[in-house]
């Protein structure tokens, strides 16, 4: 590990190896790089400083460079302990002069010193992947409180955790929820989710789909993406749900739904997407079979009872990256991949760039607006404006190369009638 007054990286000198897989990327984003060429004329963040608790991958770095191309003075600290990629953060802090606090497979300890650390930087605005940040400034840096415009979050987990906050009357500042955009949730969750937590499923074990049980515990829109690539790639796959629309919506897109201790007999990879806790607790594991398979893609380590499992083992050890046996009383063994973390980020590379393009993009315009907007913005949870939401949708359309449609003044007039009937 190298210490340097601008960071905590593992090591400085993997930074070159950083900036490629940093420029491979921004080939894959071309609705953030509209936004930064226009950031970079019109400087709307300048001298704001702003603090993100993200996941430090190229793709987040392709974003931290944008806001600081519109003015911003940026700081970074991971938001999971094995999603940060060392090179990228190397890089950050060494060729493109952004304070980053990660480092892949850090302690607890080290996880919240490095959120104090980018702190510090005394933040006009956050940026939160699981809402940490926003916690910890609440808990411990309520000093901070007076000087920030507002903040954003990107996930399921972090949103019900800020929603919670605001109905407690704890929640002291404005926070625009953009996993609930719909460039953000019908896209990232579901594509970039789905896509992603396979292939770390598979960097991890090497396992073949084809003709596997697996079971998806959750069907929101993340659930959805990972049921329907499981499905593509020829498992049976089996859906776990507490809400009733959601599990009617599954059987109805053709997956088996059942309750969870029925599916725990059956499954051979079971995969929790749910932003909840416990997913899988003792009385599932108790009932999976020889060889059962745990990943979670939920934001948290929480979604699969790991105390629980350790209790049950008589014995664990670590198979190959990633992958950790737990032998039980009985002989069976269960396969826990990625200490129960994001699979997608601790054993592959999280989602591809061409899906986080329009997840950053609401990113970097929300700040914006955040920014231009903060005096009319009481402390609560905030959607994106449906209009910036539409814009991204509008930049990716053009950056592929299609083109829609476009209203005639009579359908306008029309649609805002109503007085013609049949």
């Amino acid at each position: 590990m190298q210490t340097r007054a601008q960071g905590d990286v593992r090591d400085i000198s993997l930074a070159e190896a950083g900036v490629r897989r940093i420029e491979w990327a921004e080939r894959e984003m071309p609705v953030l790089r509209l936004i930064r060429e226009r950031f970079a004329k019109e400087r709307p963040l300048q001298g704001v400083r702003v603090s993100g608790c993200l996941h430090v991958t190229t793709e987040t770095a392709n974003l931290a460079i944008t806001l600081k191309e519109g003015g911003a003075e940026v700081a970074l600290c991971a938001s999971n302990p094995l999603s940060t990629q060392d090179d990228v953060a190397a890089a950050l802090v060494a060729t493109y002069g952004i304070p980053t606090f990660a480092i892949k497979g850090e302690e607890n300890e080290t996880y919240y010193r490095h959120i104090h650390a980018a702190l510090a930087h005394q933040p006009q605005a956050t940026l939160d992947d699981g809402a940490d940040l926003v916690a910890t400034v609440h808990k411990d840096r309520r000093d901070l409180i007076p000087g920030l415009l507002g903040g954003t979050e990107e996930t399921t987990t972090g949103v019900i955790r800020l929603r919670s906050m605001a109905a407690a009357g704890e929640l002291k500042y404005p926070i625009i929820a953009v996993n609930e955009a719909d460039t953000k949730h019908l896209f990232d969750n579901r594509y970039g989710t789905g896509q992603s937590t396979l292939d770390g499923i598979t960097r991890a074990t090497n396992l073949l789909w084809a003709g596997r049980q697996v079971v998806v515990c959750g069907y929101g829109w993340c659930g959805r993406g990972v049921a329907s690539r499981a499905r593509g790639m020829g498992s049976h796959v089996i859906v776990t749900e507490v809400d009733p629309i959601r599990a009617l919506e599954a059987v109805m897109d053709g997956f088996q739904v059942m309750p969870a201790g029925e599916a725990a007999r059956v499954g051979e990879v079971f995969i929790t997407v749910t932003g909840g806790i416990h997913a899988i607790d003792r009385d599932h594991m108790e009932a999976m079979r020889d060889g059962a398979i745990l990943a979670n893609s939920g934001h948290f380590n929480v979604e699969i009872n790991i105390p629980a499992l350790e209790k049950m083992a008589v014995s664990r050890r670590t198979i190959r990256p990633f992958v950790e046996e737990f032998r039980l009383r009985d002989g069976r063994r269960i396969y826990l991949l990625g200490e129960g973390r994001l699979i997608n980020l601790a054993a592959a590379e999280g989602h591809p760039s061409s899906v986080m393009d329009m997840s950053f993009a609401d990113q970097a315009l929300s700040v914006e607006y955040l920014v231009q907007a903060h005096e009319t913005l009481k402390p609560g949870v905030y959607p994106v404006p449906r209009h910036l939401d539409q814009e991204v949708g509008r930049l990716k359309l053009v950056a592929m190369g299609v083109e829609i449609d476009t209203f005639t003044e009579e359908q306008k007039r029309y649609l805002a009638s109503w007085e013609t009937g049949t």
